[in-house]
């Protein structure tokens, strides 16, 4: 058995393996802006259903600043309760002040998430110091009953996490890794570099080393590992586990530089651009995995202009769109985002032309 621990509560695994690609999910509302949970259901439903090793919910891309609190509670519980138990769910909890992110991360850790997200707070940017940062961020990890992950995202949090302040927090026994979306792969290496004398953590791992979730615990048998067929009902057999020893793990956040940043030493990635071509997303890991490098690099430009273009530069309206292009429901970002234009509609379009689901 792997390394789990008893929150108050429920079980919930104490280390977590950050292995694949994630889609960052984005958050549905109706046209009238309130969030369209049913939409949601059904997107998580859908993205469960594939390769995918799990879901970011409540990230950039999940529009999670436009939200209040109880929004935020009410996606976190559909979105946990629609997931299939063996895809990890990892929840974006980030809040200005370490009381808020913690109660955030223990009402995660209530609806079954694996691992919770935290950027560095910056209203108050002048006090920011390097010792604040560094304050902050264990004070959360210190608190959280789940693992955590670093999210340094500079373009939209004005602030780009020291690499030396990565390799600091590292040595925190509850901080499992990064999600680092600046788009540089030098920097990718560098983080793998720096943290690699981090400690090292035993995970537990299904025969074919893919995560072990908290939800696929069967509490009522004190803990005890059970097949997923058996949480869907059928004759309850146990599960098969070993073990795997990782490290530090550094997750890719843009898809226009996915295979090298695997390259450089990233355990995988957490897309938006996995939110609406998941498939094409994990052509790449798999043909990577595969040491088929250059039917990767053949499917790394397949996504990289469309990428650029939808997620980076159109942004959530962008990704949103392509996500109704491809059959997943996105409908409008909420104001004070704008919604795209004709012009640019056809434009995506275009660039997924030849990356449908």
């Amino acid at each position: 058995m792997g390394n789990f621990s008893l929150c108050r509560r429920g079980f919930y695994n104490a280390e977590m393996l950050m292995e694949g690609i994630f889609a960052a999910v984005p958050t549905p509302f109706y046209s009238d802006e309130k969030v369209y949970l049913r939409k949601l259901e059904a997107n998580i439903a859908r993205y469960s259903r594939g390769s995918l090793a799990g879901v970011l919910v409540l990230g950039s891309t999940g529009e999670a600043v436009l939200l209040d609190e109880a929004e935020s509670r009410e996606v976190l519980r559909v979105a946990a309760a629609a997931a299939a138990p063996d895809k990890v769910l990892i929840a974006g909890i980030s809040r200005e002040s370490v009381k808020g992110t913690v109660e955030l991360a223990e009402a995660a850790a209530g609806l079954g998430y694996d691992a919770v997200l935290v950027r560095a707070p910056r209203y108050y940017a002048r006090q920011m110091t390097s010792a604040a940062v560094l304050n902050y961020f264990r004070s959360v990890a210190d608190r959280s009953p789940l693992p955590l992950l670093l999210y340094n995202i500079p373009q939209s949090n004005a602030y780009n996490l020291p690499i030396e302040l990565a390799a600091e927090l590292a040595q925190h026994p509850s901080i499992i890794g990064i999600k680092d979306s600046s788009g540089s792969v030098e920097r990718i290496r560098d983080l793998v570099a720096a943290t690699r004398n981090a400690p090292r953590r035993t995970v537990t791992v299904t025969p074919v080393f893919a995560a072990v979730t908290g939800r696929m615990l069967k509490p009522e048998a004190g803990g005890d590992l059970v097949s997923i067929g058996a949480l869907a009902g059928a004759a309850a057999t146990p599960l098969k586990t070993r073990t795997k020893e990782v490290g530090f793990q550094v997750l890719a956040g843009s898809a226009s530089h996915l295979l090298e940043s695997l390259d450089a030493g990233a355990s995988g990635a957490v897309l938006g651009l996995a939110a609406c071509a998941p498939g094409a997303c994990l052509e790449v890991y798999f043909a990577w995995k595969d040491h088929d490098l250059k039917l990767a690099q053949e499917k790394q430009e397949r996504i990289a202009r469309a990428n650029q273009r939808i997620v980076t530069e159109q942004g959530v309206s962008g990704l949103k769109y392509a996500c109704d292009f491809n059959g997943y429901y996105g409908g409008r970002a909420r104001l004070p985002l704008l919604p795209l234009t004709a012009s640019e509609k056809a434009e995506v379009e275009g660039l997924l032309a030849g990356i449908r689901n």
